[in-house]
């Protein structure tokens, strides 16, 4: 069974530990991750949002752990340079490209469909169990993940309650916010789909950054 621990989920951080060993996303102060620095190996990042992309946190975690590898789509190499990475420590990935290491851990990167460049991640463990971890998208076409044992997936907001929200607003003359919502982020609905569509027997699964109504003026 895989083991997860779920940091922070949503505008005001993410950040996700696998096994111990496997961070995905970097979006906290390196004090929330103080537990695992010294287990983690592999870091997975996957856009450039501050709650997604912490620039101090991952400067920290380039110092304190030298060898440390990132994992990252071209758009965020520059930066994980700028933050003190070493070139030498970061697996630059393209959408479907897939990487494989020498303990047995693979990971491929999946296309993610947000207002900036974006991916997410399936990871197959050394123990050959998989997950997958997609968020801050609107849409999960063409992305297969069948029978896999962990999907962490945004459910972001509710399609009744989005709807409802938009006409109050836009009755009251207020921005609408959510149309942004709409274009970059998942519905309840959507991921229920998916994982439906793709989820076995032993599956389990995790909704990421779900709507709350302090989140409502963020746009990450």
């Amino acid at each position: 069974m895989i083991h997860y621990e779920l940091i922070a989920s949503g505008s005001s951080g993410n950040a996700a530990v696998i096994d111990s060993e496997i961070l995905i996303d970097a979006g906290v102060p390196l004090k929330a991750l103080r537990p695992y620095l010294k287990t983690l190996r592999v870091v997975l990042l996957t856009h450039e949002h501050k709650d997604h992309f912490n620039l101090s946190t991952i400067a920290a975690l380039s110092r304190e752990r030298p060898s440390l590898r990132f994992v990252c789509g071209h758009w965020l190499y520059q930066g994980l340079l700028d933050c003190g990475v070493i070139k030498f420590n970061i697996d630059k990935m393209d959408i479907y490209e897939k990487a494989t290491y020498r303990n047995g851990l693979s990971v491929s990167m999946v296309p993610a469909i947000h207002n900036v460049p974006n991916c997410g991640y399936k990871v197959c463990l050394p123990s050959g169990e998989k997950l997958i971890y997609i968020t801050d998208t609107n849409s999960l076409d063409g992305i297969e993940a069948k029978c896999f044992d962990l999907y962490m997936i945004e459910a972001n907001y509710e399609d009744e309650e989005i709807r409802q929200r938009i006409k109050a607003k836009k009755a009251a003359g207020e921005y609408v916010y959510e149309y942004e919502v709409l274009k970059n982020h998942l519905s309840k609905a959507k991921a229920d789909d998916f994982i439906n569509r793709n989820i076995g027997p032993d599956g389990k699964f995790v909704y990421l950054h779900v709507h709350t109504t302090q989140e409502a003026g963020g746009l990450t």
